[in-house]
This record gives C-alpha cells, sequence and structure tokens, in this order.
C-alpha cells in the first residue's frame, strides 16, 4: 500500500438483494395457485414497485415510513396491474406476503466473506440500508449473518441515497468517507455514496437493478463482482 492510500477500516453492507434473496423468500410465501413463473415475475414487479415508491418519497423530501407500510402500497399497485392474480391474494396472505419479506435468507457466498472481512482484514462491517430497525434485526437473526451495526433509514431519519444518510452514519462510527467501503447491489446506493466520498464496489444479483444498462454499471464504480466469493480479496486491493 502506497503512502497516498487511506487504509480501509469498515465495510457498509447494502442488506436486501445484496446479501439477502429476497425473491426466493417472497416466491415461496405467494399461494401456490399462481404458477411459479409468473410469481417469480410478480416478486421481481412488486420490488421493483417498492423502489418506484421509495425513490418518490425521496424526492418529495419525506420522513421515512415503514417499510412495511411501503411494500403493502407497492404490493396494491403491482395487483392492480395484474388483476388474474388479484384474487388469490386475500387480507391475511397480503399480510403473511409483507412477513415474507422480515425471513430472507443469505445469499450462499456471503456468511463466509462478511467472517472472512471482519477476521482476516480486522475490518468493522456495518449494514446500511433503506427500511426498518425491526426488518433488520428480524433479517439478522433469520440469515445469521453478523454485523457490529445496523443502520436503517428509519433510525438515520433518511433515506438513501440522501447524501446525510451516509455521513450521519459516519459520523456515528467516527470514520472518515475514504476510510469505508459501500457494497451494494444497487447502482443509485453507490452513486449516493460516491459522492460522499466512499469506496464502493457493485455486487451484481439478478433479482436487482433489473432497469439498469450493467454494461455501463460495469464501468462506473470501482469494483464490479458477480457475487461476494472475491469481494474480501477485492477489498484488501483498495
Amino acid at each position: 500500500m502506497s503512502p497516498q492510500q487511506t487504509k480501509t477500516k469498515a465495510v457498509f453492507f447494502d442488506f436486501m438483494g445484496t446479501c439477502l434473496d429476497w425473491h426466493a423468500s417472497v416466491v415461496q410465501s405467494l399461494p401456490s395457485a399462481i404458477p411459479r413463473t409468473d410469481a417469480s415475475k410478480l416478486a421481481l414487479e412488486w420490488r421493483r414497485q417498492y423502489f418506484i415508491e421509495n425513490d418518490q418519497r425521496f424526492r418529495q423530501n419525506l420522513h421515512p415510513e415503514d417499510i412495511d407500510d411501503t411494500l403493502a402500497r407497492a404490493l396494491e399497485v403491482v395487483l392492480d396491474q395484474t388483476p388474474d392474480h388479484k384474487s388469490h391474494l386475500d387480507a391475511d396472505t397480503k399480510r403473511q406476503l409483507i412477513q415474507a419479506w422480515h425471513s430472507q435468507p443469505a445469499w450462499p457466498e456471503v456468511q463466509k466473506a462478511i467472517r472472512s472481512i471482519r477476521e482476516d482484514l480486522g475490518l468493522e462491517v456495518f449494514v446500511h440500508a433503506n427500511g426498518t430497525t425491526r426488518l433488520q434485526l428480524d433479517l439478522t437473526r433469520f440469515s445469521g449473518l453478523d454485523f457490529k451495526m445496523l443502520f436503517s433509514s428509519q433510525l438515520l431519519g433518511l433515506y438513501k441515497p440522501d447524501p446525510g444518510a451516509y455521513e450521519k452514519a459516519l459520523q456515528l462510527v467516527k470514520l472518515r468517507p475514504e476510510e469505508v467501503v459501500m457494497v451494494a447491489a444497487h447502482a443509485y446506493d453507490l452513486r449516493g455514496a460516491r459522492k460522499c466520498g466512499l469506496k464502493t464496489i457493485y455486487i451484481h444479483r439478478w433479482t436487482d437493478d433489473v432497469d439498469e444498462d450493467m454494461t455501463k454499471v460495469k464501468e462506473e464504480f470501482g469494483v464490479f463482482l458477480e457475487g461476494m466469493e472475491d469481494l474480501p480479496a477485492m477489498i484488501a486491493k483498495i
């Protein structure tokens, strides 16, 4: 490492999509009367609509709301667009679907990667994600992933990619932007982090960023990875 380089001290991880396979949990919870191919498409569109809802609130400078409420509203939008499936989802089923987002498994390689970053590289690892603290507590327990701290948009009072969301988390852990790597499967997130001076690593997940041009994303950030198998090595290099 050259004298000009700043030593990395911590990693901020986005959570859903980046570390967790939300798609598997949601599709499994959809009624069996919906064909699995259709269930997958419905889940992907639901996730897409969730990001649209979040972006609208962000652009209107609205305070973060409970993610369960955002997901419920997004689900209604999607069901209105797919009336054939709407009849399969009564009120109880919809509540169960919202709860499915609270029990997502980690992608297979994630636990090993995070353990290596923490133990082999000696870095602190944090969740830095939109959502609620209750959701993040449920997800860490279900997935078995271990972090130093969970920073939610609810806790920080701001949605990513608001610069204040990154800056407040940095202030709380007393680190400078150049000492932190932001790892995410969402280009909008990394764009916000990069503007604040954080190092960026993009993790490509087929479930997320469906509207992004991956040929452009590959050239946009510090590192582009297909999964987290090589994440500790890449962090060590940057």
